[in-house]
């Protein structure tokens, strides 16, 4: 019924993705997955599993990745708005460390496609966000990783973000919109790019 366009990103492996959108006086009807429609786009991966999350303005989750079983994850944002990133681990790729972000909200509808072998989080703008995505592999416990979300050798430029970094990952004197930044106990203790995993077959 509803097609997509598919935007690839400057990274390879990542895509953006928007649905066909049908409106009208009563509301609005689209198709969130389409397997045939992938397909055509060359997107040939298959779900297992799908996750929902709420978080509130100011909690930054990530920079998430599993080492042994990576995820390709597909996300969208039902209610609210969060700037979503992805950063290349595949150590074999011209784009080694570099990151790619790009907004999602209940208004654009847009997709983002992550493929396997990336670190991803997200930040959120809105006063609330619920955030759902698609994932390629199961979670297996124990074979979680993580980057500092805020490591300067990557640079990623977070929006509405403010503060000075002081050589870790804690959250300490940074704010979104001047709502203290959130993040769990885990996300403040990752590791710089140059002191974590790299995906070697990729």
């Amino acid at each position: 019924m509803g097609k997509i366009k598919v935007t690839k990103a400057p990274v390879e492996g990542l895509y953006v993705i928007e649905p066909t959108v049908f409106g009208d006086s009563r509301g609005y009807f689209t198709e969130t997955y389409n397997q045939q429609d992938m397909h055509e786009a060359g997107l040939d991966m298959v779900f297992v599993q799908d996750n929902q999350s709420m978080s509130t303005k100011g909690v930054l989750r990530g920079l998430h990745f599993q080492k042994e079983h990576p995820q390709g994850k597909l996300v969208r944002v039902i209610r609210g708005t969060v700037f979503d990133v992805a950063v290349d681990l595949r150590k074999n790729s011209p784009t080694y460390g570099k990151w790619f972000g790009v907004e999602l909200s209940a208004e654009n509808k847009k997709q983002f496609y992550i493929s396997e072998g990336f670190a991803h989080g997200f930040l959120v703008l809105s006063d609330e966000a619920e955030f759902c995505y698609k994932v390629t592999d199961f979670y297996h416990p124990g074979d979680e990783g993580g980057l500092a979300w805020n490591d300067p050798d990557i640079g990623i430029e977070w929006p509405h973000l403010v503060g000075e970094y002081h050589g870790s990952a804690d959250s300490a004197g940074y704010t979104v919109d001047g709502v203290p930044l959130n993040l769990s106990d885990k996300d403040k203790k990752w590791a710089q790019l140059k002191d974590t995993f790299v995906f070697e077959k990729m």
